[in-house]
């Protein structure tokens, strides 16, 4: 039996230059969950950081100790998570070095 990976599958249907024909192992893969994930968690706190702004602001105004405590911890949780997926990158790249695999690009 052949090498079934060889064959050309992606050209045929997704056409060449597509980001996903480039799939060349788990490295790439694990290398653009990465990528995707420090860019959809930056993307996440940002939206947080001005939601809990926004809402420490609003209840100093009118006094409401609650909705500013509501505020900080959505502050902190977003922060506290963004930290959580930048260790990981973080990690993944200490075992690259470590390894001395190229996944991360």
């Amino acid at each position: 039996m052949g090498n079934i990976s060889a064959v050309p599958i992606g050209e045929r249907f997704l056409g060449s230059g597509h980001f996903l024909t480039e799939l060349t192992g788990a490295g790439f893969l694990v290398s653009l969950l990465v990528r995707a994930a420090l860019v959809i968690s930056s993307l996440i706190l940002l939206f947080y950081l001005i939601l809990g702004g926004i809402g420490i602001i609003s209840s100093a105004g009118k006094g409401d100790t609650e909705g500013t405590g509501k505020g900080r911890q959505m502050v902190t949780s977003a922060a506290t998570g963004f930290v959580v997926v930048f260790a990981a990158y973080w990690i993944v790249r200490l075992i690259q070095i470590i390894t001395g695999l190229n996944i991360l690009g």
